[in-house]
């Protein structure tokens, strides 16, 4: 299957054809294009010195609320408040702390100062949402970004300075989407982390089913910082 060349329509191709996961290059990173991909079941992952790249993996990794695990220790750590979290809080500084991630076989970051500035704005037009872990000395120490459209979180990326920060808060975001009502969450490509957690494998053909329609369910734009008092 081709690799599409995106020009300066908003289109993406059938996500279905994407060949070893990858749809698409080019275009931009404008708030309408990321709105399109994302409900199409595509999203952006490349490095600094190439154009956007966009992918729709086969399968998908992803997680349904009601099929979370919480592990015996993280429970204890739960059930303590070892952590405070808060949503919408901080979100520039969630996606600056996840962006100076590095892991052992790369040594940049996918998330450059264009896709910092792209989800900065959706954020500001209540799309994209953070979530903060706080120490008991009130410093930042771990949380996460994503997308949420209609009733999908589209989880982005995650850190973490102190052990289990970003486990916490994630588990608390679960915990609250599933009483909101939401039934899915896309965590894109699956990693041991998310699985511990009880991300699963499906094919894409049943995520883009479950995405369609989930996406068209009404949403809840806006900040989300009075989800926890």
């Amino acid at each position: 299957m081709p690799i599409y060349r995106l020009g300066k329509s908003v289109v993406f191709p059938d996500p279905s054809e994407a060949e070893d996961g990858i749809i698409a290059i080019g275009g931009d990173l404008s708030p309408q294009r990321l709105m399109a991909a994302y409900q199409s079941g595509i999203f952006p992952w490349y490095n600094d010195d190439e154009p956007p790249l966009w992918w729709s993996p086969d399968p998908r990794s992803v997680l349904f609320p009601d099929e979370l695990k919480v592990s015996r220790s993280m429970q204890q750590l739960l059930k303590k408040e070892t952590f405070r979290v808060t949503l919408d809080k901080a979100f520039s500084k969630v996606i600056r702390a996840c962006a100076n991630v590095r892991y052992k076989d790369r040594d940049d970051t996918w998330i450059n100062s264009d896709i910092e500035k792209a989800y900065t704005t959706l954020h500001k037009m209540g799309v994209a949402h953070s979530v903060e872990v706080w120490d008991e000395e009130g410093a930042l120490c771990g949380g996460l970004y994503g997308l949420a459209i209609g009733k999908v979180y589209f989880g982005e990326s995650m850190f973490f300075t102190k052990s289990n920060a970003s486990k916490y808060g994630f588990i608390t975001l679960v915990r609250l989407l599933q009483k909101k009502g939401f039934e899915l969450i896309d965590c894109q490509v699956h990693n041991p982390h998310l699985e511990s957690l009880g991300a699963t494998l499906i094919p894409r053909e049943i995520f883009l089913s479950l995405l369609s329609q989930q996406v068209s369910e009404p949403g809840f734009p806006g900040s989300w910082s009075n989800w926890i008092q």
